[in-house]
């Protein structure tokens, strides 16, 4: 027994005692020295409880601490009785049981390995050993209180291994054995048995190859092998099992699978031993069964004089081949289906020729669900096709083994049909709305206003199109065509002519006639038969002018208006846009009247209405001694310079803000009298003042004198021959103022004749002549 402590400071020595807790065995006593920390403890009594103290001492004998434990000793040693090896990796040992051992150690030993394997009795088992190998064998017996010294030790040598077995089968009546050599053997053992049977069959040999013949073919043999040594001892043995190729099955039938999916079902019987079953074709398709006696081979292809045949299988590889049977399948689809259309409405279907085929059935469908049909040996099948639809076309091609499942559809959609309906309306002068009705099968219109090489195209989706920026009276081919995706357009739409509107004429001039009427001067940018309206619009009315020339007559326009005159052209495609318009101000209107007033005997106030659309006046009077004029914006001039007893004609030119004129003439004038120079008074007889004086101008119809004294006033009137007029004084007097005025013949006398005042001699004088005072002019009031 082993007892370890901690070292205790003082301690001189240590003393352990060991004490047996249930017999009467001495005590059993050891001493280490003080520097120590573990001891052990001999003789103890194996597989026996001790109760162990421990005492601390120091050098003078004194016990410093203890401390006591209770302990097991190992058990006894057991012996080995007999050690042998069954398999080429272990030893089986026998030994004798130990009482108070609760499990075992088993020691197997080399120059060069060790092992120890914990066993719960005899006999033990040591693994993991090397073949043909000398050990040393020993076993220990184990306790709570530990292990025991090995047991005497026993030699034993390890058998060879068994030979490692392949197996195959290369026919379904044999089974073929190979292995490669086992070190150290000299001899090996075959033992063949088949399953479910008692009989056997033993070799011995020292091949390494090994062939069974006249088996049973699909049954399973299992084959023991084992190895000997020199010593005659045998080996590990192993167990191969081995089931030999199955028989060739009888196949029954071939047949081709119906619906939609091309392909072949394959019958045969089952044979013994198969773990399933493969069918294969001539062209290297196959299929395999495992539960059933057929399967399908799928897909397959088409049109095909093939043959098929069927394998058994298992473990052991395949059968031979049962004897092929030859099937035929469907006839494949034509590689190429299209339709020819060599003339309109008249549609061919062909296709390409296919192989193993007795007929073809070929079927056209139109999207509006009519369907014909054709059962023909030829290639093609002619059938009507209206324009505008999409027709669905298939064949299907027949032999003994039926039709394809399936077949490809193609489509062709015939061009679409020319539109109906198709009219033309002028929206504007220079753009036409086209419409038609619907076309079946028309994805998109383009419609074409063609003129020589000028070209507008419009392309739309709707059965409508307008057609802009075309020229003005033109007559354009318009053709509507329509189109599809797949088939693309129509070009065999018939055309028709439509025509724009009539060119916007422009006004070139306006020139004035007479007083109120006006031409209008235009050009003609249109065909002959254009029919040209020119308007003119004033403020407060319009009048119309229609020509087929380049020029239009206006002959009542009224005096200072505005208008404004435009002009459009119309033809049987309607009318024009109106050119560019142009004001006419018609020249100002004459005053009603011109009154002519005169002031003095060389001026004149002439006065008058305002004339409409006047804005100034040149006023004139004209005669053969000169002429007077003058230029206002007012309704009245005073015009100087006139020559009395003279007859004037009266003009007026009104003038308007733009400078336009009109003239006016009215009923002449006469200017007054001339008043007569050379007036001079006479005293006469009998109180008698004569009045003198010189007429000037044509004949006078008569004078008017004046004559005025102090609180006195005298008139006489003389005839237009006179050249005096005598006047009865009632009082002399000295001084007179005179004056002579001639009478018009309109009977007006003239008021602007200048007074003159004269110094009168009384009677009795010898003077008689008066003496001028002073000349005095005369208001003009």
């Amino acid at each position: 027994m082993t007892v370890q402590w901690s070292g205790l400071s003082g301690a001189g020595s240590y003393r352990i005692t060991a004490t047996p807790k249930y017999s009467s065995v001495n005590p059993v006593f050891a001493q280490f020295a003080g520097n120590t920390v573990m001891g052990s403890l001999n003789s103890l009594s194996p597989n026996t409880v001790y109760t162990v103290q421990l005492e601390a001492i120091d050098n003078a004998f004194n016990v410093l601490s203890s401390a006591k434990t209770e302990e097991t000793t190992a058990p006894d040693i057991p012996s080995i009785t007999q050690a042998y090896s069954k398999q080429s990796d272990s030893i089986t040992v026998e030994f004798t049981a130990v009482s108070g051992a609760t499990s075992y150690i088993l020691r197997a030993e080399t120059d060069d390995f060790f092992s120890e394997t914990p066993v719960s009795g005899s006999p033990g088992t040591v693994l993991d050993l090397q073949p043909y190998t000398d050990y040393q064998l020993s076993v220990m017996s184990v306790n709570a209180g530990g292990r025991s010294q090995p047991s005497e030790v026993v030699g034993a040598k390890t058998v060879v291994p068994g030979p490692r077995i392949n197996t195959t089968s290369p026919s379904n009546d044999s089974i073929l054995v190979t292995w490669l050599p086992v070190e150290n053997a000299v001899l090996y053992t075959l033992c063949i048995i088949m399953e479910g049977s008692s009989t056997r069959h033993k070799l011995n040999t020292t091949d390494t190859a090994v062939t069974f013949g006249d088996l049973q073919a699909g049954a399973t043999y299992c084959i023991k092998g084992a190895a000997w040594d020199a010593e005659g001892r045998t080996g590990d043995d192993l167990t191969v099992c081995q089931i030999t190729r199955p028989s060739s099955p009888n196949l029954i039938d071939v047949q081709v699978t119906p619906g939609r999916s091309l392909g072949i079902v394959v019958y045969w019987v089952s044979v013994q031993g198969a773990e399933n079953y493969v069918a294969s074709t001539s062209g290297g398709q196959n299929c395999t069964s495992v539960d059933n006696a057929y399967c399908y081979i799928m897909p397959v292809e088409c049109g095909n004089n093939r043959t098929v045949s069927v394998t058994a299988v298992n473990a052991a590889g395949p059968s031979s081949p049962s004897q092929p049977a030859p099937y035929i399948t469907y006839p494949c689809l034509p590689g190429n289906i299209w339709v020819e259309e060599p003339t309109p409405g008249n549609c061919s279907l062909r296709w390409d020729d296919v192989q193993l085929v007795e007929y073809y059935m070929a079927f056209i469908k139109r999207d509006d669900g009519t369907e014909r049909s054709c059962n023909t040996t030829r290639t093609t099948c002619d059938f009507f096709c209206a324009c505008g639809y999409t027709y669905l076309v298939t064949v299907f091609p027949y032999n003994q083994a039926g039709s394809s499942p399936y077949a490809n559809v193609q489509n062709y959609t015939t061009i679409p049909c020319c539109p109906q309906g198709v009219a033309t309306q002028l929206v504007s002068t220079d753009t036409l709305e086209v419409t038609w009705l619907p076309v079946k099968g028309a994805e998109l219109y383009e419609t074409r206003a063609a003129r020589g090489a000028e070209v507008v195209r419009c392309s739309d989706t709707s059965p409508a199109c307008v057609l802009s920026d075309l020229r003005c009276d033109a007559v354009y081919s318009v053709t509507v065509t329509p189109c599809s995706e797949l088939r693309g357009c129509n070009l065999t739409c018939p055309s028709g002519a439509s025509e724009t509107a009539p060119c916007a004429p422009e006004i070139l001039n306006m020139t004035q006639t007479n007083s109120s009427a006006y031409r209008v001067f235009i050009t003609r940018p249109n065909a002959a038969n254009a029919t040209y309206t020119v308007t003119a619009v004033g403020r407060y009315d319009a009048q119309i002018c229609q020509t087929v020339s380049s020029w239009c007559d206006f002959a009542q326009l009224p005096c200072g208006s505005s208008y404004e005159v435009t002009t459009v052209a119309t033809t049987a495609a309607g009318r024009s846009l109106p050119g560019y318009s142009q004001t006419l101000e018609t020249g100002p209107c004459c005053p009603a009247s011109v009154n002519v007033t005169q002031v003095t005997q060389a001026m004149t106030n002439v006065t008058w209405a305002p004339g409409s659309g006047a804005r100034s006046y040149v006023t004139s009077l004209l005669s053969s001694r000169g002429y007077a004029k003058c230029h206002t914006l007012d309704t009245h001039c005073l015009m100087g310079c006139i020559t009395c007893s003279t007859n004037y004609s009266v003009a007026l030119e009104a003038i308007s803000s733009t400078g336009h004129k009109s003239q006016c003439n009215y009923q002449g004038f006469s200017s007054s009298p001339c008043c007569p120079t050379g007036i001079k008074l006479y005293r006469g007889a009998n109180n008698t003042v004569r009045v003198y004086w010189r007429p000037l101008g044509p004949q006078i119809s008569s004078y008017v004198v004046d004559l005025y004294g102090s609180g006195v006033n005298y008139t006489c009137t003389a005839t237009g021959g006179m050249k005096y007029c005598d006047i009865q004084e009632d009082t002399a007097r000295d001084v007179y103022t005179a004056v002579v005025a001639p009478v018009g013949q309109n009977g007006v006398k003239v008021t602007f004749c200048l007074p003159r005042t004269f110094s009168v001699p009384y009677p009795g004088t010898n003077a008689n002549s008066a003496i001028l005072i002073s000349r005095r002019r005369r208001s003009v009031d």
